[in-house]
């Protein structure tokens, strides 16, 4: 049994289905990448699992639980974080206080689960007390992610975390989250910079006009002449 999956799940906005039956699946331990092109429908998926938009068909588990139609607070306390690619941050609140933010199910936050973000991100520890609006994109980044792992979740939800980078953090960033999976953390990420996210990746899933189109090992992914030519474009 995964940590996450996700059976024939349809969803869109208003009127409009933008996901159509998907199937997905994320197994203990694993990082798994969701690719497409643009409008492939990748973000909607994330935020339906994650209880942001209605599930209107199928269904989603998580760590053995139905979860389907549950609110984001309630599939949190399953033990998922979600970490959006826009407004992830509290801008006018301290990196600690966007820590405890992040830990906002929990009455009390220990002063451990503070410490074991600031072993993984150090200039989290130096700048704690800091607004999170005077840091860097990303330094932001690395309070989102923080504030995600803030309750020690079985299933991290990434939205395009290298989105707004500096092309030298982009690796920076994937390498951390090879870490947090690698720590015992099962990751789903949806990315567009596809080819450096499937050579970290266990698995991929390649999303166009809503519908699974492919899967598999990430290397295998990588290594298909169709897929390069259809949704990595030519290496330079």
């Amino acid at each position: 049994m995964g940590i996450l999956e996700v059976s024939d799940l349809v969803t869109g906005y208003g009127e409009a289905e933008i996901v159509h039956g998907v199937n997905l699946e994320v197994g203990s331990g694993e990082m798994v990448t969701v690719i497409g092109p643009n409008g492939a429908g990748k973000s909607t998926l994330m935020k339906s699992v994650f209880g942001l938009i209605d599930c209107w068909e199928g269904g989603v588990r998580i760590d053995g639980t139905d979860v389907t139609g549950y609110r984001p607070d309630e599939i949190t306390r399953v033990g998922a974080s979600y970490v959006p690619q826009r407004e992830n941050v509290f801008p006018n609140l301290t990196v600690r206080e966007n820590l405890e933010m992040g830990a906002y199910i929990d009455e009390e936050v220990s002063e451990n689960a503070y410490g074991e973000v600031y072993e993984r991100f150090p200039i989290l520890k130096e700048r704690r007390n800091q607004k999170v609006g005077r840091m860097s994109g990303g330094q932001r980044q690395m309070v989102a992610m923080g504030a995600g792992l803030m309750i020690d979740p079985v299933l991290l939800l990434v939205d395009e975390p290298s989105a707004g980078l500096a092309p030298d953090l982009v690796g920076e960033m994937f390498e951390r989250i090879r870490r947090i999976r690698e720590d015992g953390t099962s990751i789903l990420m949806v990315e567009q910079n596809a080819r450096q996210a499937l050579r970290y990746s266990d698995r991929g899933y390649v999303l166009d006009q809503g519908e699974n189109a492919f899967e598999g090992p990430g290397e295998d992914l990588l290594e298909s002449e169709e897929i390069e030519e259809m949704y990595l474009g030519r290496a330079g």
